[in-house]
């Protein structure tokens, strides 16, 4: 076991606040030793009795179920105070001492931009998430969403669609996918940038495990978009805790007949920036970018094989048909791996020429 891990561990399931690890820290030098110290030690530095008794008696299967995880070459934890926390993260109330990360740490470090809305859009929401994201996402930011459907699934689809860099907070542990129907997305947005979450592995998704996740969706970012959001919504919430971080907020107006436009009417007129076309973000972000931007997508698209570029996607197409076909057949008669098959049919799915039916089967488009 990585001692030091495994004592920040302690930390992170005992729900410790920054402010009150820093006090520990102040006292104890350093995390290993906050970790060996005794129960009455602990709460004379304030830690209430509860949290003292979660780091002296530590929950050990947790602890073993989480470095077992960590054994995977993708999969991190990121601790308050080390280079690879996201610096925008350390500006906000309530940041949190640990994040477990599937994928790229360095999508972390990108300058990003949050594209939140409904769950439930309208046809024209979805593609206005596809096209914003697309667009910045080729601009070179990475594009922050929550995985939930509708508005956030379209976001992230939109950036991997051109190659680009996505990261979705997630509101329950990171070995779990909520949606269940989102679990190829979740694979490729690992790949392409990361999964990222606070909350402990097997941590059920939980109601209010959601509004907490919202702040670390707009503080990761320098401004929130809102598409489509009724006027009583968790994307009203998110915006306004953008706001309160001192983060830019934009809204797409919509129809006077649409519940759904009604939400980003109140953000306009509370102060949000009206945007009509994706440059108008960039014309407001990009001052604060300074040369974060530059050549990102560039690197970005050299390292990523298309569906036009790549050997492996001709011997997948040769395989598929318009008959169905499960997964499990197509590893079979590919060769492939599943996670490389679901990474690889949802770039399929996207560019328009692979369905996905029900059972987990595909077929072929048109």
């Amino acid at each position: 076991m990585d001692r030091l891990t495994r004592a920040w561990l302690i930390l992170a399931h005992a729900h410790l606040r920054v402010a009150e690890f820093q006090a520990l820290l102040a006292r104890f030098d350093n995390v290993e030793s906050i970790v060996a110290q005794g129960r009455g030690d602990l709460k004379d530095v304030g830690l209430s009795d509860e949290k003292s008794s979660a780091v002296v008696s530590p929950d050990d299967d947790c602890l073993s179920r989480a470095l077992k995880w960590l054994d995977h070459d993708s999969h991190h934890v990121v601790t308050f105070g080390h280079d690879n926390y996201p610096e925008l993260l350390t500006q906000i109330p309530g940041r949190p001492l640990l994040l477990y990360v599937n994928g790229d740490i360095e999508a972390l470090h990108l300058p990003s931009l949050a594209i939140i809305g409904s769950r439930n859009p309208t046809r024209g929401g979805l593609r206005n998430s596809v096209e914003f994201a697309r667009y910045l996402a080729q601009q070179g930011f990475s594009i922050v969403s929550g995985l939930a459907e509708g508005i956030d699934t379209a976001a992230h689809r939109g950036a991997l669609d051109v190659g680009g860099k996505t990261v979705a907070f997630l509101g329950h542990g990171i070995d779990r996918v909520y949606p269940a129907a989102n679990r190829d997305l979740a694979h490729a947005v690992s790949v392409a940038g990361a999964l990222v979450t606070e909350y402990p592995l097997g941590a059920r998704p939980l109601p209010w495990h959601f509004p907490e996740r919202n702040r670390l969706i707009s503080g990761m970012s320098l401004g929130t978009l809102v598409v489509e959001a009724a006027r009583r919504s968790g994307s009203l919430i998110t915006a306004r805790l953008a706001a309160e971080q001192g983060r830019e907020v934009f809204a797409l107006p919509g129809s006077i007949h649409n519940p759904l436009a009604r939400g980003c009417h109140e953000l306009i007129r509370q102060g949000a920036k009206l945007v009509e076309t994706a440059s108008d973000i960039m014309n407001e972000l990009a001052p604060l970018t300074g040369h974060m931007l530059q050549n990102t997508m560039e690197s970005a698209r050299s390292e990523t094989p298309t569906p036009d570029s790549d050997n492996d996607y001709d011997e997948l197409r040769a395989i598929l048909s318009h008959d169905p076909i499960t997964i499990n057949e197509l590893e079979s008669q590919s060769g492939l791996t599943i996670d490389q098959l679901s990474s690889m049919l949802l770039i399929l799915e996207l560019h328009g020429e692979v369905e996905s039916l029900s059972g987990g089967r595909y077929a072929l488009s048109g």
